[in-house]
């Protein structure tokens, strides 16, 4: 199944790189192609090295103390020598949702966080199995693919935009019309497609990293029930943050705003379970 999913990434994440090259090369021919390479090549650059600092303002998380977190540094230490990657940082989250994260261009630069809730909430195993999911995430790099499929796809939907009003002050002739209505294809439908391009990475990803954070600890079960337990505690939309970063969470924090199951972040939950109930490790 985790190699489904990984070639199913990077499948979409190629059809994302398409979608914005023939977008450019519609509107500008080669120059427009070219353009629209070079500002997403740059767009993704500065996302890599800024993204985990800007997440983790964003939710104000502060570093663990390794004297008041001494369990939480012990067992995130554990399991990274399972998953054989670096120590990442640990942050609190200030909140009483239940929800975890994991950020960083790449396993020697990771961080995980873990709200105040999410720590009240789940045992000890439940906890294992949560930290267990985001390790996965560091060690898949997963938080570089999402932020990569999110910069292409909020380039594909810059480019529309301009597309859109292209074809608003378009010419009125025959040919002027048959053009505006094509701009407006491209403008509207490409944005679309790509958003839920961009959703279906997201959701695949957790999908791997429920069955690798799994197999790292050997304990499916512990997973499934943190999940319960943590779809449960979400109903209430967290206060910090925006919609714009839910896919970074173990859990969507804003679900209570949540739309259509294809435009959401995250797998059906009781899809998650189901499938770690049905694991043998």
């Amino acid at each position: 199944m985790t190699i489904k999913n990984q070639l199913k990434t990077v499948i979409l994440i190629g059809i994302l790189t398409g979608i914005l090259l023939v977008m450019g090369r519609l509107l500008g021919g080669n120059l427009g192609m070219t353009v629209a390479l070079v500002f997403s090549l740059g767009f993704n650059f500065l996302i890599y090295w800024y993204s985990d600092k800007i997440a983790l303002w964003i939710y104000r998380a502060k570093p663990a103390d390794g004297k008041e977190y001494k369990e939480l540094h012990k067992m995130v230490e554990d399991i990274t020598i399972l998953a054989r990657v670096p120590k990442p940082k640990v942050y609190i989250i200030p909140s009483e949702q239940p929800n975890a994260f994991a950020t960083g261009r790449n396993p020697s630069n990771a961080s995980v966080a873990f709200t105040q809730g999410i720590l009240k909430l789940l045992d000890k195993n439940e906890l294992r199995g949560v930290t267990a999911h985001e390790i996965s995430h560091v060690k898949n790099r997963d938080v570089l693919i999402t932020t990569i499929a999110a910069a292409i796809a909020g380039v594909i939907s810059y480019i529309g935009a301009m597309t859109r009003w292209s074809a608003i002050f378009g010419s009125n002739d025959d040919s002027g019309r048959n053009n505006i209505i094509s701009l407006l294809i491209i403008g509207i439908l490409t944005p679309i497609v790509a958003m839920i391009i961009q959703l279906a990475i997201s959701r695949s990803r957790e999908y791997i990293a429920d069955e690798s954070g799994a197999k790292t600890i050997k304990d499916p079960l512990s997973l499934a029930s943190a999940l319960e337990k943590l779809e449960s505690g979400s109903k209430v939309p967290m206060k910090l943050g925006s919609e714009a970063t839910s896919s970074l969470f173990i859990v969507n924090p804003f679900r209570g705003s949540a739309m259509l199951s294809l435009l959401s972040t995250h797998p059906p939950m009781n899809e998650r379970v189901k499938r770690l109930k049905q694991m043998r490790v």
